[in-house]
């Protein structure tokens, strides 16, 4: 049982189900907001204009990101049409491109037995998978910066022949390029500041004349540079926005309203490598050493150096959000394969328990769960909820105990392939069991009576009033008017005012002579609004409502 990663077969049909039922559950639930409505959105408006080059969302200008993640979203829409999964393909694959890359990786690297477990690693951690299934652009950026990150590893190796390092050296350029087009200037930032400080640390000087900086810089601008050079001609606008603004401000300031507790990436490292976590300090602690390692090229020092510096980097930063700290998880994977190649059997031991404790703690937390709705009526989403965390709880507890056995007993490829299936199936319980929850949170159980009410009509008049609904908006197939509400549109507003009502007394002298002449008008807005709105006794009629919006309409 220590020879399954010589078995083709089970390699193979390990990969097949991973991929089938990743790819499956794309289409398993709403699109939930923020995140996901808006890139969907974006996405869809770029279909339905035709145009590649301005990005844009609810119609208005959104320069905050580069475009790949929409043009992939774009093109899936083209392919296959309007939808979940369709929305959520790009990630999907860039997640499963991260597996695989990891685990051709680790073989060429470092052996077969760890190039397997680094996949199944990776396959498992709660943080890659969740966010393989989640329309975001940290898994498009993380899927890039894979690229780059097993490419200059193969590359760099000592038994590289010229040609190899050559081609995968200009694979980690393009890698680069394609990160830079996924989430900005990061993309070349973060593998350089990596590579600065693995020199310093390792004194290999001669990688730099082993990175093919011209032909590599030649095919990274190649890349890199034509929609830069499109987008800024027809939008003198954005360079400023977004090279200034959108890196340096977000960077240094505290304007953007992102901060968080200086250690959140330390637990969001931890939390997202289970089931993995039993083994993390030590697997890093090791990287650390050489422990007999004779080679020039150290990529366990490349791999140590990767998650710190990319953790500390945003650790620094004045914008903290959870999914900065996704690029880091396939350098985890690597280095936590590599220790459970050769660490100490009290290691796995520690980690199958903790999986294991793990799922006992998710078993204990499930009768108070209806304690985390947060707004009236949705204990009974919570409620709907709890079957499937029990499941993976139990799912988490019995592949914990297995793993417990198997780790005793020295069965390390065991150990791995269980503890491995047990944690993406608990991932997957957990993720497709959260739908209910997904639908009130982007108000999809709305659709019925806001189309009714004309709302998906282009000659009805659609409100969003103090508030902006990513997912509504995408689902509607057509963007609102934004009344006193600014946000992330604020720059786009400023070039194009026209698009927006400034304030909500503006909005309703509007209303008032539409509904007197007979136009039909439909707003989303906030409870609390919509019942002000009632006081001052403008025309409206409810049309649908919940616990977080409510629509109206002037007919």
């Amino acid at each position: 049982m220590n020879d399954l990663h010589r078995n083709k077969t089970l390699t193979w049909t390990l990969l097949i189900v991973f991929a089938a039922v990743l790819l499956y559950a794309l289409g398993a639930r709403t699109l939930v907001p923020p995140d996901e409505g808006r890139y969907a959105e974006m996405a869809r408006e770029m279909f339905a204009s035709g145009d590649w080059i301005t990005t844009r969302l609810n119609g208005i200008k959104y320069f905050e990101k580069p475009p790949l993640q929409t043009w992939m979203n774009a093109l899936s829409f083209t392919l296959f049409g309007l939808g979940d999964w369709q929305a959520r393909l790009w990630t999907g694959l860039c997640g499963l491109l991260g597996v695989v890359l990891t685990g051709v990786a680790g073989t060429r690297v470092f052996g077969a037995r760890i190039g397997f477990y680094a996949a199944l690693v990776l396959g498992s951690s709660f943080y890659w998978v969740a966010c393989s299934q989640i329309d975001s652009l940290d898994m498009g950026l993380s899927g890039m910066m894979t690229v780059a990150l097993c490419a200059l590893l193969i590359a760099q190796r000592d038994d590289a022949s010229e040609s190899e390092r050559r081609n995968w050296m200009l694979v980690c350029w393009a890698g680069m390029a394609l990160s830079v087009l996924s989430k900005g200037l990061i993309g070349l930032v973060l593998p350089g500041g990596v590579l600065v400080f693995y020199t310093i640390f390792s004194r290999d000087w001669a990688i730099w004349k082993r990175l093919h900086l011209v032909k590599g810089l030649l095919l990274f601008f190649l890349i890199a540079t034509p929609w830069f050079v499109l987008v800024g001609l027809k939008n003198p606008e954005q360079p400023h926005f977004f090279f200034v603004h959108e890196h340096f401000d977000r960077f240094l300031k505290k304007e953007h309203h992102r901060e968080a507790a200086w250690y959140i990436f330390f637990v969001l490292l931890a939390a997202g490598s289970v089931p993995w976590v039993g083994v993390l300090v030590q697997s890093l602690i090791g990287a650390a050493r050489r422990d007999g390692e004779t080679t020039k090229f150290r990529p366990r020092l490349m791999l140590l150096v990767w998650v710190a510096f990319i953790t500390l980097f945003f650790t620094k930063s004045n914008s903290k959000l959870p999914g900065y700290i996704l690029p880091v998880f396939p350098a985890v994977a690597l280095l936590v394969a590599v220790y459970l190649d050769a660490g100490t059997r009290r290691g796995r031991m520690i980690t199958a328990a903790l999986t294991a404790l793990l799922g006992v703690g998710f078993l204990v937390t499930v009768p108070f769960m209806l304690k985390f709705a947060k707004h009236a009526g949705e204990d009974v989403l919570y409620a709907a909820y709890q079957p499937w965390v029990l499941a993976a709880g139990l799912v988490l507890l019995i592949g914990g105990c297995l793993a417990l056995l198997y780790a005793r007993q020295m069965l390390r490829d065991l150990f791995v392939v269980v503890l491995a299936v047990a944690g993406f199936a608990g991932t997957q319980l957990l993720l497709v069991g959260f739908e209910p929850i997904g639908q009130v949170r982007a108000g999809v159980n709305l659709l019925p009576a806001l189309k009714a009410a004309g709302a998906a009509n282009p000659a009805v008049k659609v409100y969003s009033v103090g508030i902006y609904e990513q997912s509504l908006t995408f689902y509607l197939g057509r963007p609102v008017t934004l009344v006193d509400y600014r946000d992330e549109f604020d720059f786009g507003l400023q070039q194009q005012p026209e698009l927006t009502i400034p304030t909500i007394p503006e909005f309703v002298a509007r209303w008032r002579l539409d509904a007197a002449a007979g136009v039909h008008d439909v707003a989303i807005t906030r409870p609390e609004i919509a019942a002000d709105l009632q006081r001052q006794g403008v025309p409206l009629r409810i049309v649908a409502a919940d616990a977080r919006r409510t629509v109206i309409a002037n007919f």
